[in-house]
């Protein structure tokens, strides 16, 4: 068996001194390593940049989470009510970002994808009514740091399969230790309603050889529209229920603001 040395040897010997270029033996094995190790080096070195960005979209995640989380502490405390029932944040995975930047025919680097990917990371924010997803988009595109880039109302004008959330996508900067970052950020603001009805079509969305799977969108496009009536239903009823306390007294506008003593922060 050939040693590497002897393998080399053997394939530029039988070459011709032309395709050489009337170069040594030594010198090609010499130019072939140093283009190997330069492009490994190149290589690791993108490897290591994509990793700080995804990094740094991770941080304008929990950044963007943490306003929402102050505002809803805000909100608990003034006005005794929680707008916001949970939050689920998500970083997309490397596959899934090569894989959209292929479809839009978007050469893949990492120029490209912080100005072409607007949801590297994302937010999706769950409330309990209607209002309160616009009363919280306000709130956080209100704030001097937040820069609304789109704004897509699924909400008033549903997509044809039934969908409907709030869609915002925000620049926001990002502090690190040496650079600030300005980085975007999709938030989607849904009701627990719309967001139950969104992770069931999301489960046949990627289940295409289910054979009902027409028969079953016929049936979450109804699903939407009652989602849709129940959701409107419900926030009147609050309505009547807060329009029907009427106007508190002193003695009861005093009490209120001493329960807030007892209320926990967190």
């Amino acid at each position: 068996m050939k040693n590497g040395n002897d393998y080399f040897e053997t394939l530029f010997t039988d070459m011709p001194d032309s395709l050489l270029g009337g170069s040594s033996l030594a010198t090609m094995q010499d130019s072939l390593v140093n283009a190997v190790f330069d492009q490994s080096k190149k290589m690791i070195g993108n490897m290591v940049e994509f990793r700080e960005l995804m990094m740094m979209y991770n941080c304008a995640m929990k950044t963007v989470k943490t306003k929402f989380d102050v505002l809803n502490t805000e909100f608990k405390v003034r006005h005794q009510r929680n707008p916001i029932k949970f939050i689920d944040t998500r970083l997309k995975r490397t596959s899934s970002i090569m894989e959209k930047m292929e479809r839009n025919n978007i050469t893949f680097s990492l120029e490209n994808i912080e100005e072409h990917i607007t949801d590297v990371a994302g937010i999706r924010v769950i409330c309990s009514y209607l209002d309160d997803i616009y009363v919280i988009a306000k709130a956080l595109t209100d704030q001097d740091d937040v820069t609304l880039i789109t704004r897509k109302d699924y909400i008033a004008n549903p997509k044809p399969n039934g969908y409907r959330s709030l869609h915002l996508i925000i620049s926001i900067p990002v502090f690190f230790s040496e650079q600030i970052k300005q980085l975007k950020v999709e938030v989607q603001i849904r009701t627990i309603a719309m967001d139950f009805w969104a992770s069931l079509e999301h489960q046949l969305k990627y289940k295409q050889e289910n054979p009902n799977s027409e028969e079953i969108s016929v049936e979450l496009k109804e699903c939407s529209e009652i989602i849709s009536d129940t959701d409107t239903r419900m926030l009147k009823i609050r309505k009547k229920i807060e329009s029907s306390s009427g106007k508190p007294t002193d003695e009861e506008l005093l009490f209120e603001k001493l329960k807030k003593f007892d209320l926990p922060l967190e």
